[in-house]
């Protein structure tokens, strides 16, 4: 897979360039969901708690779509309605929401959602790197089974 072409060639530090390419939340969002088996406009629209305004969700799709971290399939029996999967450069991205959400349990009080606690109560009975593998994997098991991709 060819990287993405970043437009400065300037000598940047790449957080910067990642922050660049990912850094808006809606984009991790959108990805978060997909590895939560969330995959059609109207389940991210509706069943994600942040409230996502449409117009955003439209142009992040097509961003993360552009940038080849997603991609997408006609549902056969309706083709108005796509379904998005990560492509392995999405699958990747897996190990950045697992630091994100590692710090904010360790660094901040809130109140955890019922996928929060279930994954905290996973890392306390494996390790990082096992729950790591683990979401990339089963994910890429389910996107075969369902995309053949």
């Amino acid at each position: 897979m060819d990287k993405i072409k970043y437009k400065n060639r300037d000598s940047l530090c790449a957080c910067k360039v990642s922050l660049d390419i990912l850094g808006d939340k809606w984009s991790l969002i959108i990805v978060r969901d997909l590895f939560r088996n969330k995959n059609t406009f109207s389940q991210f629209l509706k069943e994600s708690s942040e409230g996502i305004a449409s117009n955003i969700l439209i142009d992040r799709l097509k961003k993360l779509i552009e940038l080849n971290i997603i991609g997408f399939e006609r549902n056969p029996e309706d083709k108005k309605i796509k379904k998005y999967y990560l492509t392995d450069r999405g699958v990747d991205l897996y190990s950045i929401i697992y630091e994100l959400q590692d710090w904010t349990i360790k660094n901040v009080d809130f109140n955890h959602s019922a996928n929060t606690e279930k994954w905290e109560e996973l890392n306390t009975l494996k390790s990082k790197d096992f729950v790591i593998s683990s979401y990339k994997n089963e994910y890429k098991k389910l996107r075969l089974e369902e995309f053949g991709v």
